[in-house]
């Protein structure tokens, strides 16, 4: 019988709730975004709260792809951070469970996560995309409700301008009216003035009633016989009114539009949908291409001289169609032969021919752009869904290192962490679904660029918290700032009692002037600015440099035996010197990769440019200790 182990139960009971409550509020979250973004198109038109609930449980079901991998990373950094702080994992790793052990049971699970969620993707996704849209749009379309405003024209009567002085608070009636008719068109104008008056909706919500009391009505004279000249005056008609009640169209229900059109999209589409499509669309593409190229050689070049018969010459064993082989050796001799007449004809002629076909090949290549962009748009949908499922997985190896390193559990620390992961992955992601929607980068590379972000964080992160890797602690950071902005460490040297082996002062003089050699050059191999592709070509093995930090090592540690305590306070004055890089950054396709990712190699770029100042100047202080401990063993 197949038992879950009690630690793998434990894991998975700490992860589950959790998983759960932050799947809820990044869904809310994503909802109110979502809403923020279309709350103009939405608010005003008097739509039913029953279509509205309709619209957001589609939005929902459109937003889970794109909620689960935030909701599993918040989920796996708050379990994984809690089980630190309560001091949890520590003692799962003394009792001699690794890491990889621990994190085993919600790999299995967020792998069938990951596979649920393509499947989601793939078949219900599709489905309620081409309803969500087709509401939002109708939504758009709608009708404004009928609020009109006070001292201002209202133009949201279709064929009416209103323009209302006063509305009372209570009852709904309007003082001082003005109402512009332009329902008959703009030459049958009606102006009416009313002392108040009041719009009330139909029963079947088709149309408005209007109750108007005590005004007048303007009207231009329908005449029946012939239209007027421009300089003669047009006669209108008044009407005095004491209570008038109108018929005017409004259409205020809800109509759902045809869902045709977002179900032809790529977004309504499921995998098998998409590759049959992309199958027949790049079939037709190339066949095209075919025939277009050939049409364009046989009705520009080989009709325009097929008429000349001096000029063609026949194909081998085509009897039938002697004049399709055009032999071009000759024809600056043969054009040059003709006169004046004869050349405009022959030129006339083929610019005819290709103004004639360049219309059609304009519009031959519109359709053609127009089917690449609808392949790109496929091509992209399919990768989409394929990099959102594996993120489910990718964020979880985020996470659960980053929170057994971080030892911080609760919403606090967890969240602010996650915001900043997700917003990253999310603008890498648009900025590859950019690239690749406007030709700048083949499709796979455009789509999985998100993902390879999230491939390189996670195995660092990974292999620092099976380390047990101290990169969190706040100490470790201030003391590698202070290093960074120029805090050095100091020697700190005292005169021994007993010296065993005196320093060979003879030797440390010749070492001293060949380090300092060895410095200058240094320095005069590096004065140049550091090239960005030198710098990643290269990598980060400075042997120059490590073989200064070496003789200089050695010289300190020879001197230090001195009884002098002057040799002993210059000794002092030596910089430490640490030129130490990450070890994954010697690694070739590491650098190639951070090189690639601009925006992450140049900020490891100006870091190491950066330092290489300061390392510099401390080569400089080093030739500066060499000149006058020379002097002190001098004086000796």
């Amino acid at each position: 019988m197949f038992r879950i182990k009690r630690l793998y139960s434990f894991i998975l009971e700490a992860f589950l709730p959790l998983l759960l409550v932050t799947f809820g509020v990044c869904l809310f979250i994503m909802l109110m975004q979502f809403l923020w973004k279309y709350v103009q198109d939405l608010v005003g038109k008097g739509v039913e709260m029953r279509v509205l609930a309709e619209m957001f449980f589609y939005v929902a079901l459109y937003l889970i792809p794109t909620t689960l991998p935030l909701a599993i990373l918040l989920a796996s950094l708050m379990t994984f951070g809690n089980l630190g702080e309560h001091f949890e994992l520590l003692a799962m790793k003394a009792a001699g469970v690794s890491l990889f052990r621990i994190m085993r049971p919600i790999v299995i699970f967020l792998i069938f996560i990951s596979g649920a969620s393509f499947l989601f993707q793939n078949n219900i996704v599709p489905v309620t995309q081409g309803k969500m849209w087709t509401m939002l749009s109708s939504i758009k379309n709608q009708k404004p409700e009928l609020e009109i405003p006070e001292g201002s024209f209202f133009k949201g009567i279709p064929g009416y301008n209103v323009y209302v002085e006063h509305k009372d608070k209570t009852g709904g009636m309007m003082r001082d009216m003005k109402i512009y008719d332009f329902s008959r068109g703009f030459e049958k104008v009606s102006i009416i003035l009313a002392d108040s008056g009041k719009f009330k909706m139909s029963e079947d919500k088709l149309s408005l009633i209007l109750t108007l009391q005590s005004g007048e009505t303007f009207s231009n004279y329908e005449d029946k016989g012939d239209r007027h000249s421009p300089d003669e005056k047009i006669p209108y008609q008044r009407e005095t009114f004491s209570r008038k009640e109108s018929l005017v169209q409004f259409d205020s229900n809800f109509n759902m539009g045809d869902e045709s059109f977002f179900q032809n999209r790529e977004i309504s589409k499921r995998i098998n949908q998409l590759v049959e499509f992309l199958d027949s669309i790049k079939s037709v593409s190339d066949s095209i291409d075919v025939i277009t190229k050939n049409e364009f050689r046989q009705r520009i070049y080989a009709n325009t001289f097929r008429e000349i018969p001096e000029y063609s010459t026949p194909i081998p064993g085509n009897a039938s169609n002697a004049q399709d082989t055009i032999t071009f050796t000759n024809w600056d001799d043969y054009f040059n032969s003709k006169d004046m007449e004869i050349q405009k004809n022959l030129i006339g002629r083929a610019k005819s021919r290709f103004e004639s076909f360049r219309g059609e090949y304009n519009m031959d290549a519109f359709q053609q752009s127009e089917r690449l962009i609808k392949i790109r748009r496929h091509e992209t949908e399919i990768h989409q869904r394929f990099a959102l499922a594996i993120a489910c997985v990718l964020f979880f190896f985020i996470g659960a290192p980053l929170g057994a390193i971080v030892r911080k559990g609760g919403l606090g620390v967890p969240a602010v962490l996650s915001v900043v992961v997700f917003i990253t992955y999310y603008t890498i992601n648009m900025f590859g679904l950019k690239m690749a929607r406007q030709e700048i980068w083949p499709v796979w590379q455009g789509l999985w660029l998100s993902t390879l972000f999230l491939v390189i964080p996670g195995a660092f992160l990974t292999y620092k918290a099976v380390n047990d890797s101290v990169m969190m602690n706040p100490d470790v950071w201030k003391d590698f700032f202070l290093r960074f902005f120029g805090k050095r460490e100091v020697r700190n040297y005292q005169r021994k009692e007993v010296i065993i082996t005196p320093p060979n002062y003879g030797k440390d003089m010749n070492d001293l002037q060949e380090l300092t050699k060895k410095c200058t050059s240094y320095l005069e191999n590096n004065n140049k600015w550091l090239r960005y592709s030198f710098f990643w070509k290269n990598g980060f093995k400075d042997n120059d440099l490590q073989s200064i930090i070496n003789m200089e090592e050695s010289i300190v540690e020879d001197l230090r035996n001195s009884s002098e305590n002057l040799i002993l306070g210059k000794l002092m004055d030596y910089p430490i010197i640490k030129p130490g890089y990450p070890e994954f950054l010697d690694i070739t396709p590491v650098r190639v990769t951070c090189a690639i990712l601009f925006p992450i190699g140049i900020g490891i770029y100006l870091i190491s440019v950066y330092k290489r100042k300061y390392i510099k100047r401390d080569v400089k202080t080093i030739i500066k200790v060499n000149d006058d401990l020379t002097k002190e063993l001098c004086s000796n």
